[in-house]
């Protein structure tokens, strides 16, 4: 079979070559990554859904969150990419429209999503927090699938390695902006030595990710019954995305810097992240030392019992 696009795994012995694109309709293309997205959304309600009583909330109130949450995540997602790499769509803004391409920035989706949350936790007069737990790890099945969406397109990955998960892609998929780098001539350099010249090998930083979010999803579900205090779960999802994003950011080569300091602003936000949810999750289990009673769900329950109980006398 003739490769055009080959992604390669040579230390696993893997070759592929998936196309960027899923299939087409009246000769538009339909993308992968735009599908995985989708899938990915899917997946996180549905688990939203579930979960739901577990957090005294009901199904409906898990799809008014995403159904609010979603569209103003990949908006505030897209726009924080567009305005730090705004030199990519400067010369044609229409381009700032194309999602399918790739482009989505965590972070503005998290703060899209989070105020989005907060309306609906209003209007529903119940707290906010309440809605973030439920949501967070909603939001890590969405990092796991959104990260294979680069796989597709051959973007957001490394610099150089020769791990035993080490993937080869082709040297166009090279941003003319890394390839000026230090890391990027690295790429150049240990292919041209490797006898890989046209290739680059470099670390799979979607994989690293989605494995990571995979490993902080299994921890979220099952320690959520354990709780101590709303918060808890949407600062344990802060402080491990936050974590794992400062080592994982450390390894790209596309980082966007903060003006002339070296220092990457992904990485940065990050660590902030990681002190933030660490620090108060520290704060209020050794100071206020919560049982669990102040939880809404415990809350909810203990009022309708004592609703039911006043309707029978």
């Amino acid at each position: 079979m003739f490769l055009t696009d080959p992604i390669v795994f040579p230390h696993l012995g893997i070759t592929l070559d998936p196309a960027p694109a899923a299939f087409s309709i009246s000769g538009k293309a339909i993308y992968w990554y735009g599908i995985i997205i989708a899938v990915g959304f899917l997946a996180a309600y549905a688990y939203m859904s579930r979960r739901a009583p577990l957090y005294g909330c009901t199904s409906d109130d898990a799809l008014d969150a995403v159904l609010w949450a979603v569209p103003i995540g990949v908006i505030c997602a897209r726009l924080y990419y567009c305005i730090f790499y705004w030199e990519l769509y400067a010369d044609d803004p229409i381009k700032i429209l194309y999602i399918w391409e790739g482009g989505l920035a965590i972070y503005g989706g998290v703060i899209g999503g989070m105020v989005a949350l907060l309306f609906v936790a209003r209007h529903k007069k119940m707290p906010p927090l309440t809605l973030m737990d439920l949501a967070s790890p909603a939001v890590m099945i969405g990092q796991i699938f959104g990260r294979w969406g680069n796989f597709f397109n051959r973007e957001a990955f490394g610099g150089y390695t020769d791990n035993f998960l080490a993937m080869r892609l082709l040297e166009s998929h090279l941003p003319a902006q890394t390839r000026a780098t230090e890391a990027g001539q690295k790429l150049l350099e240990m292919a041209k030595a490797g006898g890989y010249e046209g290739y680059i090998q470099v670390h799979p930083t979607f994989l690293y990710e989605s494995v990571w979010n995979l490993a902080g999803f299994i921890a979220l579900h099952f320690y959520a019954k354990k709780r101590k205090f709303d918060g808890e779960i949407f600062l344990l999802y802060l402080a491990w995305y936050g974590l794992g994003r400062v080592w994982i950011e450390g390894l790209r080569t596309d980082s966007l810097y903060l003006f002339s300091t070296g220092i990457r602003v992904s990485q940065l936000l990050a660590g902030v992240m990681f002190l933030v949810g660490g620090g108060i999750i520290a704060y209020v289990r050794l100071r206020k030392k919560p049982d669990g009673s102040s939880l809404y769900v415990n809350r909810k329950a203990a009022a309708e019992a004592a609703e039911a109980k006043a309707e029978d006398i």
